[in-house]
Order: structure tokens, then C-alpha cells, then sequence
């Protein structure tokens, strides 16, 4: 890093400017109209905030189904957009209905507008941000200059509060568990109006509730972690066409002592002896003298400009890509330097590429099994998956290591499968039903931040956890006024 003053730039969706400034060693942001700002190291930030808008609009997750109408407010103030609002929401990148609104009546804050880096401290890569920072500006700032967040998820269109609210894990999550491992502490807004900076060591219940909470325990309005320093950006990859399920779950096993990052694409189609075929790709960051010598440049995102029309979504054309992305990797073994981008977030490259689905849209489906000698629960849970008619495009196998200390943080010990599928009206409930009971069976969990169809008797039966979540949820918001759509579907909450 060099010792002289640095100013950074960052840029938010609606061409505001934040600039960091001071000495490398600690790092602060504003943003004052559209115009840079100077400050000094330790100077506090009294921002003007941009008046706030409030406006009805149709919102939808990722996944475009379900669309709801909502009132939302968008403002760099978010204590102040956050005062009456039921709920925040993002990037609106989680897959279902987690960050909708639990009816039209409810107010969503968006957060995207309160997007400053605080502070970072160079020495301990302790970062301090408001809650819509990012990860994708994060990325563009910190990247070249030898940093990194400690967990990532499959997509930088995600804001820190996203991460903490679904407790995100990643490629790593094997040997550097969730990202609310690496929290240090969050303020927040709770139901009743009041600010709160909370940690492990001041109100842990509350802390540890939030990660993975989905939003339900307070509007998250700052995230203070760990950042993780590397040695280039870049990545030293390795991918390997493997045959079968069986070599699949030992290869992510095996890679898991040799490798910090490690996933596997599994053609969830393959029936008989090529059930779970797939490429498992395996990941470290490359060390400088293996890197080139300059940074990766940003490369522009292609678009789909359009919705499908839903019979390019058969069954026949799902198989047809499988089978040829799996032949694609005509070497048994590939490996050498890969861009950062292209390993972590293959998908961002294509703008808006979930209107491939259609436009009923689609849902993921994402569990985690147990581990098993014979890998029966995974074997089971894809046989339930294609004999119960699921078709879909992309499947991911990950490796997850412990459970994480978020209260209802998703991974545990086992293995991961994550599934997209287009919406049908009277096929996608049976299937879903069809696959929690599967998972119920194997002793396995669903990802809030994925589902739209769980029923709340499945949801119920699969986590062990709830109770104790509800309870410190009722103590903080005895009345409920912190909801959404997800909440009132699986956990009971009134409209």
C-alpha cells in the first residue's frame, strides 16, 4: 500500500459519488450532492441527505415471482427512511419473497442509497460501511489494492445488509465458515425506534438472531468486519470433469484439505450411472509471482434484452445445454489463472439474465444434506428432483462446513444443493412439497434467501431453531411490526 494520501472513487445505481480520502492507514466516505468531498482522517461526516422519495412500485426477488405492489422509500438517510418502514430491502437480489413487502399498506426502506464506506484500517483490515454499500463497489475499490471480503456469495449485487440479513456463505464456506463469522458488530434500528450497536459482546442474542434473520430482528443500518488481505487478485484455479455423483462428493471432499475454495456444477438431469456428472472447480487466490502484473479490468456485462418465450424453457432444450456444457470441458483437467470475477460470480456477466425464465419466472431450491457413507441423501434428493419432474439449468454442490452462529444461518455440516427452475402454476408447489419432504426425511434444511414455496409445517419440521429465533424476535418486536411477505407465509406473522 502506498503512504501517501489516496482518494477513491465509488459510484452508486443512481450516479451519486462517494469518495474516500485521508491517509492509507484510515480511510472515510461521504457523499455531498454530486460533487467530491474531502475530509480529513478522523473528521466526523455530517452528510446532506438527498431528500427522501416515496413512491408505490410493483416489487419482485430475483426469482420475478411473486410481484407484489409496495410503498418504497429510497434515501441516504437511512436512520430516517428506516423510522416507520416494516421492512428494508436492496439490490432485490434474494430469490423469492424474503425482501417483499408483507402487504400494500407496508413500507420498504431501500437501502441502496446509503452507500458510504466509513472507515477501514489498513493494519487490521477492519471495515466500517452503511448498510447498502455494495459488495460489487467494494469489489472495485478494495480489490487491486489487495483486499477482499472473507465470504462471498454467487453474486456482487448484493448490499452488506443482504449479507448479514441471509448470513451468506460462499465457495470457502468449508474452512471460513459464514459471513456473520467475521461480524464484529451491526447497528441497528429495532422496532420500537431505538438505535442499537450490537455484537457478541453487547446484546449477543440480538446479534446473533440478526445474522441470517432476514431482516426480521431490526433494520440493519451498519456493518462493521473483517476484510481479508490477499495476495494478488487473481485467481489460480483448477476445474475437472467428473463422471458421477459418488466422484463428485469425494472430489469436493478431497479438494476441501488441498483447496480454500471449492464448488461443483452438477447436470441435475443425468439419470442412471451419470446421475450427478458435472465439473468441480477448485479455487485459491494466486500468489504474485504467479499473477500478472496488472490488476483485472472490468469487462462489460452482456444483456438479455428480452423475456423468453416459455417454449425455449422445454425439457429437451434443458438437456440439450447440460449435456453441452458438460462436454464444453473437452479436458479432463484445466488449470491456470482466472479473473475474480469469472470464478465468484459467473452469472453477473449477463445482465438481467433471469428473464431467460420467462415470464412466470422461476425459484431456486437450495438444501443442505447431511453427509452420509454412501451419499444416499444426495442420490435421493436428485432422484426426487427428476422423477418429480424438475427440470432446470443450473445446479450447484457445494461442501459446508460447521454450522454458523447466526440463529437461523442456513449451512451446517454437509453437502449443499442448489437448483433453478422455471415457475409452472400448478407444477411448482407439488415438486417443492415433493422435495421438502425429501429433505425432512435426510435430517436436511432449506435457504430462506432462496425459497418462495415452502409451506410453514415443512419449514417448521426442518428447523429445530425456530423457537428460540421467535423468542428474541417477540422481544424485541412484541407487536410484529417488523415483517415481509416471506415472514407472514412461513413463520405466521399477520398482514
Amino acid at each position: 500500500m502506498p503512504t501517501e494520501t489516496s482518494t477513491l472513487e465509488t459510484s452508486s445505481e443512481m450516479d451519486q459519488r462517494s469518495v474516500i480520502t485521508g491517509p492509507c492507514d484510515r480511510w472515510v466516505a461521504a457523499r455531498v450532492g454530486e460533487e467530491p468531498c474531502r475530509l480529513q482522517p478522523a473528521e466526523k461526516v455530517e452528510h446532506a441527505a438527498m431528500p427522501r422519495k416515496a413512491y408505490r412500485t410493483k416489487l419482485a426477488g430475483w426469482g420475478r415471482c411473486p410481484v407484489v405492489d409496495g410503498l418504497e422509500i429510497k434515501s441516504e438517510d437511512l436512520e430516517k427512511s428506516t423510522e416507520n418502514a416494516n421492512l428494508c430491502r436492496g439490490l432485490g437480489r434474494s430469490y423469492g419473497d424474503s425482501s417483499l413487502p408483507a402487504g400494500a399498506e407496508d413500507t420498504v426502506a431501500n437501502t441502496t442509497l446509503a452507500d458510504r464506506l466509513l472507515s477501514f484500517d489498513v493494519e487490521s483490515g477492519i471495515l466500517r460501511a452503511e448498510a447498502g454499500l455494495s459488495l460489487l463497489e467494494l469489489n472495485r475499490l478494495l480489490l487491486r489494492r489487495g483486499w477482499f471480503t472473507p465470504v462471498s456469495p454467487g453474486t456482487q449485487f448484493v448490499t452488506l445488509g443482504g449479507m448479514v440479513a441471509s448470513d451468506v456463505h460462499g465457495k470457502n464456506h468449508h474452512v471460513d465458515g459464514c459471513f456473520g463469522q467475521h461480524v464484529r458488530s451491526l447497528k441497528l434500528r429495532t422496532a420500537d425506534g431505538r438505535i442499537i450497536e450490537c455484537s457478541d459482546a453487547h446484546e449477543p442474542e440480538l446479534f446473533r438472531a440478526t445474522l441470517g434473520g432476514m431482516g426480521l430482528t431490526g433494520h440493519i443500518l451498519e456493518v462493521e468486519f473483517r476484510m481479508h488481505r490477499i495476495p494478488s487478485p487473481w485467481i489460480w484455479g483448477e476445474s475437472e470433469r467428473i463422471p458421477n455423483l459418488d466422484r463428485m462428493i469425494a472430489g469436493l471432499k478431497e479438494a476441501a484439505g488441498q483447496w480454500p475454495m471449492t464448488v461443483g456444477w452438477v447436470d441435475c438431469l443425468a439419470r442412471g450411472k451419470s446421475l450427478g456428472r458435472g465439473i468441480l472447480m477448485k479455487g485459491r487466490w494466486a500468489e504474485s509471482h504467479e499473477a500478472p502484473d496488472r490488476p483485472p479490468k472490468l469487462k462489460r456485462r452482456k444483456r438479455i434484452p428480452f423475456e423468453f418465450p416459455a417454449f425455449a424453457l422445454g425439457k429437451a432444450s434443458m438437456k440439450a445445454f447440460n449435456l453441452l456444457y458438460y462436454h464444453k470441458h473437452f479436458r479432463r483437467v484445466r488449470r491456470g489463472i482466472e479473473r475474480p470475477d469469472a470464478f465468484f460470480y459467473p452469472l453477473d456477466a449477463i445482465d438481467d439474465w433471469n428473464l431467460v425464465y420467462g415470464r412466470r419466472g422461476f425459484t431456486q431450491y437450495q438444501c443442505v444434506l447431511p453427509h452420509a457413507e454412501d451419499n444416499g441423501p444426495a442420490r435421493r434428493f436428485l432422484d426426487a428432483f427428476v422423477s418429480g419432474g424438475g427440470m432446470g439449468f443450473l445446479c450447484v454442490i457445494k461442501d459446508c462446513g460447521p454450522e454458523g452462529k447466526g440463529m437461523l444461518s442456513f449451512p451446517r455440516p454437509g453437502i449443499s444443493i442448489a437448483m433453478d427452475f422455471p415457475v409452472h402454476r400448478r407444477k411448482t408447489q407439488p415438486l417443492v412439497d415433493r422435495l421438502n419432504e425429501r429433505v425432512i426425511a435426510e435430517g436436511g434444511r432449506i435457504y430462506l434467501t432462496k425459497d418462495a414455496f415452502t409451506r410453514p409445517e415443512h419449514f417448521r419440521a426442518m428447523e429445530p431453531r425456530l423457537d428460540a429465533f421467535n423468542a428474541v424476535r417477540r422481544k424485541w418486536d412484541p407487536q410484529g411490526r417488523l415483517r415481509s411477505a416471506q415472514s407472514v407465509r412461513l413463520l405466521g406473522d399477520e398482514k
